[in-house]
């Protein structure tokens, strides 16, 4: 058996390889391939996943969907070239025997279809809850808005015709409102769990406020900042989340307060150090982590502890995608603020409260920030809805592993078309 893995993104390629990961120990475990449609694979390379050219980094990171500037600049910089050579290799690969497993949207979907093998889709960009939770459809008010409910699911009906080919052997949703739905149209949808909320486990690294010994950090109220894991946007993003960390600082005079920068590897943190020391604070001695401390606050960077920064906060102040979503799925509540783009735009954001529902909290301004935590930490019923909302929503972990599981389960014998 060999399978190859499609996805379109550098969060579906991290999902992607958590599946292929579980797979590689399965005493009958697939050859596995890789081809990243957006980028060129990394997170594959890394983990000696062979890929199958043509890879190529476009313009636009893969946001071409919010914004068609990045998309006349990716097909200036050769987006349907490298298009119809990846649809080249796919068929190629299907023809030599080969399985595909589509990570993504309808993009690798389409291009695992086009293959002519048998193919199974997880579904990450995609959920019912964008238009409507356990209680019906959501308020929309445009005619837009309302027009995007019109076909009963979030899913499109050519996605759901490529869903329930014959060919297509299985699909994994994000959520089990998505899969209920998805089932009401004989599509082969399993609700195995969301794989972002896979690896998330903590190394045991406590971050403390300065000074602090023993337990002493339970009683410091804890943020983690998400400023994104794009450049050059990630560092506006920053400029706007300090606005906010200022004023919980100005609020909070009289409490301990330390704030936890979680920081992704690849980005250069020296344009945020400076950012914090133009606002007044004060870099430490040299630690593992750089921190700042002002008053009664500790702020650190962490290029290394995401997962436990992730669990030690109490609250988020984000303008991401993947990394909101898992503090999401702990049961936590994340303040989100609208950026510049091309990711965390005004659309992108709102959307975001719709998927994440009462635990994403959207705000216009960075001050506004202060109200909603005074609010929350006096509503701990409140508190537990959005705990509860966000497991539901996100799911338990370990569902890469149920999903590798059920592929090596699948008849994948179909006839070709």
């Amino acid at each position: 058996m060999k399978l190859l893995s499609l996805s379109n993104g550098h969060g579906e390629d991290a999902i992607a390889l958590r599946i292929l990961q579980q797979l590689q120990p399965h005493p009958a475990h697939p050859k596995l391939a890789a081809l990243p449609l957006v980028g060129e694979g990394y997170a594959y390379i890394r983990h000696s996943i062979p890929l199958l050219e043509p890879v190529r980094q476009m313009p636009s990171g893969g946001f071409i969907y919010m914004d068609n500037r990045q998309l006349a600049r990716d097909i200036r910089g050769g987006l349907l070239q490298l298009t119809l050579a990846q649809i080249k290799a796919v068929r190629k690969w299907a023809r030599s025997g080969g399985m595909v497993l589509a990570v993504g949207d309808i993009v690798p979907l389409l291009f695992a279809w086009l293959s002519g093998a048998p193919y199974a889709f997880v579904g990450t960009a995609k959920s019912d809850y964008y238009l409507q939770d356990e209680a019906g459809l959501l308020p929309r008010h445009s005619w837009f808005e309302r027009l995007e409910t019109w076909s009963g699911s979030v899913y499109l009906p050519w996605e759901r015709w490529l869903m329930s080919h014959p060919r297509c052997k299985a699909v994994f949703p994000r959520d089990t409102l998505t899969t209920t739905i998805l089932k009401e149209w004989n599509i082969p949808a399993f609700d195995l769990g969301n794989p972002m909320m896979d690896g998330l486990e903590p190394s045991g690294i406590q971050f403390r406020l300065d000074g602090e010994v023993g337990n002493d950090v339970e009683r410091s109220l804890t943020f983690v900042l998400l400023p994104g894991s794009r450049a050059p946007e990630v560092y506006q993003n920053w400029q706007l989340i300090l606005q906010a960390v200022a004023a919980i600082m100005v609020q909070g005079r009289s409490k301990r307060l330390l704030f936890l920068g979680a920081i992704a590897p690849h980005l250069d943190v020296a344009p945020l150090s400076q950012a914090l020391i133009s606002q007044g604070w004060q870099q430490q001695p040299s630690t593992p982590d750089l921190k700042f401390t002002q008053r009664a606050a500790t702020l650190i960077l962490s290029q290394s502890a995401y997962n436990d920064c992730l669990h030690q906060a109490d609250f988020a102040i984000a303008m991401a995608g993947t990394a909101t979503e898992q503090f999401v799925g702990l049961g936590k509540p994340a303040i989100t603020l609208v950026g510049e783009g091309p990711q965390f735009t005004p659309a992108f954001a709102e959307a975001q409260t719709r998927l994440l529902g009462p635990s994403a909290i959207l705000i216009k301004q960075p001050e506004q920030v202060v109200n909603v935590i005074d609010a929350l930490l006096q509503d701990p019923d409140r508190l537990q809805l959005i705990a509860d909302n966000g497991y539901r929503r996100m799911g338990a972990p370990g569902a890469a592993k149920r999903i590798a599981d059920h592929l090596m389960e699948l008849d994948w014998q179909v006839n070709r078309r």
